[in-house]
């Protein structure tokens, strides 16, 4: 992967958010600039994952719709049940 030069990019906030990096960063013995680095950072990997598991879920249930292929809770639930056991049942199969 190359590596890209950083880019400024200025955002506008309030006077109270900035005093309120402001005091955080201090605290952290950080810059302000560090801090709201790691909070765009944090943020951008926590809705990455988020939209995954939302497009993830929106497959699933286009599959579904298309196939009806599910198990039950209950199923499931007994399938988890054994996980760990010497007597651990191997997944259950789909059905209509």
């Amino acid at each position: 992967m190359v590596a890209v030069a950083p880019r400024a990019v200025s955002i506008k906030i309030d006077e109270d958010t900035r005093e309120r990096v402001k005091r955080l960063a201090e605290a952290r013995q950080r810059t302000p600039h560090w801090l709201m680095r790691e909070a765009i950072s944090q943020y951008l990997e926590r809705e990455e994952k988020r939209e995954t598991c939302r497009q993830d879920a929106l497959k699933a249930w286009k599959e579904y719709r298309a196939s009806g292929l599910h198990l039950t809770g209950d199923e499931v639930m007994a399938w988890l049940d054994t996980w760990g056991e010497e007597s651990e049942q191997a997944a259950p199969v789909c059905h209509k």
